[in-house]
């Protein structure tokens, strides 16, 4: 007979909490998309923890927490494992502390609004709109994304041409996030304190509650607009997104042959076309029809806000990294990188880039605003995989064009996008985490002796 591990022994001492212990359902909430990634895929096959917890109040949650402090079992948490680097699986096993349970939305006020960390994206915008406010930024997952999960390791999202990612100041308020001892303690973070836990995997506190800037609710209108020009495509995207007189959500580049691969909108989507998805107010799309027509485009579908909540779809399901989803369905071989392009001059390194690669690497573009504020493009390009050296070598291509990458085929935080860990990171894991029993084996930062010891604690 199997011993049981020390995770699914206090499953059995805590037996009135909604734990799951089955091997294949544990399994299976130990993944994310990570698959995205061959290399991910390969590096963490066979990785799980032992056990799952969905704790639904802040009671159950400080039990749990107290129980893994008191006999050193790591936790891992998960939100609904929309994430796409591994985020949620455990390299050393122990609990999986599931929020998708403790999910109350609390209060909205003055353009502000906090829920618990477990509330899926959709159902707080829901509750927002009936106030005149919506959520700043929308990830494509947004249906079963939570906030929590968003906060921990996503960027942004539709909105992000107008509010910059969550890391922008103002975006994000305020946290409220438990310590992992024997004794929880309940924190209060606000500002840049609160972002210190900001893209980091759940791997240097627990947050239980988010308080967000908002933005005024409009109701959108969404279109495609396709055209035969690379150039001419990717100038109207710029513009649209550029336009300070246009009010828009969303403005998405897709070159060819990319839109080939969105199967479902092939009526609206010419063979070999370069398409741009835009997402705008009303009395924008007059606008926008000024912007396309000098370039040769053509406006192939549009639905407003009515008739995309009657019809169940919205297009913002076909950007940002559900593009990659699509794509992957009708052709299994492709990955992607995620890119950072220069505000100055991302059209010249686009277009370079374009021209070096093209039939290889196949150019999907989010315009944003970034943290500082200045508009610019983020790229989520499709790759042919052939090697992980091919990947590597494309990769260190867009460097060399002056382009940032954030790796998404690496689950170590320092290796990702936090490219230069803020040391107050590792500080904020030492107030909040003292035994490094948080997602263990992601931050690497905390894995060198010294970096364990209390900072006073270190040598000279």
């Amino acid at each position: 007979m199997n011993m049981p591990t020390d995770a699914q022994a206090l499953a059995q001492a805590m037996p009135d909490l909604d734990w799951i212990t089955d091997a294949g359902r544990v399994a299976r909430l130990s993944q994310d998309f990570a698959w995205f990634s061959p290399v991910l895929k390969q590096a963490l096959t066979g990785l799980s923890g032992d056990a799952v917890v969905r704790p639904r109040t802040e009671e159950e949650i400080a039990r749990v927490v107290s129980a893994c402090a008191r006999q050193r079992i790591p936790i891992t948490l998960r939100g609904s494992g929309t994430g796409n680097y591994g985020q949620c699986t455990p390299l050393q096993g122990g609990i999986i502390l599931d929020m998708s349970g403790y999910n109350a939305f609390c209060w909205q006020r003055a353009g502000v609004a906090r829920a618990q960390a477990g509330i899926r994206l959709a159902e707080m915008d829901q509750q927002l709109r009936p106030h005149g406010h919506e959520l700043r930024w929308l990830p494509s997952t947004f249906r079963s994304a939570t906030l929590g999960g968003l906060f921990g390791g996503g960027f942004g999202g539709a909105g992000s041409i107008n509010w910059g990612p969550l890391a922008a100041p103002g975006n994000v308020l305020a946290a409220k996030v438990m310590t992992v001892e024997e004794t929880p303690r309940l924190l209060e973070l606000r500002g840049a304190e609160a972002m210190l836990l900001h893209h980091t995997y759940g791997t240097n506190g627990i947050v239980l509650e988010l308080e967000v800037a908002l933005a005024p609710a409009v109701a959108w209108s969404e279109c495609l607009v396709v055209f035969e020009s690379f150039e001419n495509a990717l100038d109207f995207a710029s513009r649209l997104g550029m336009a300070p007189g246009l009010e828009k959500k969303e403005v998405c580049f897709l070159g060819a042959p990319i839109p080939d691969h969105l199967a479902s909108l092939a009526p609206h989507l010419p063979p070999g076309c370069h398409a741009v998805i835009a997402i705008v107010a009303p009395h924008s799309e007059a606008g926008l029809h000024q912007l396309a027509e000098p370039l040769g485009g053509t406006v192939t579908y549009r639905k407003s806000e009515d008739e995309v909540r009657a019809g169940g779809r919205t297009l913002l399901e076909y950007t940002w990294n559900h593009t990659t989803l699509h794509a992957m369905k009708v052709d299994k071989s492709l990955t992607y990188i995620q890119s950072g392009f220069n505000p100055i001059c991302f059209r010249e390194q686009v277009l370079a880039l374009e021209k070096a690669l093209a039939g290889e690497v196949m150019m999907h573009l989010e315009f944003l605003r970034t943290k500082e504020g200045a508009f610019n493009c983020s790229g989520l390009q499709l790759i042919r995989y052939t090697s992980e050296d091919r990947l590597n070598e494309i990769m260190q291509i867009y460097r060399d064009h002056g382009v940032q990458i954030n790796n998404p085929h690496v689950y170590i935080v320092e290796d990702g996008k936090q490219n230069h860990l803020d040391p107050g990171v590792l500080a904020m894991k030492h107030q909040l985490d003292p035994l490094g029993l948080l997602n263990p084996g992601k931050l690497r930062s905390w894995e060198t002796p010294a970096a364990r010891l209390p900072s006073e604690a270190q040598p000279a």
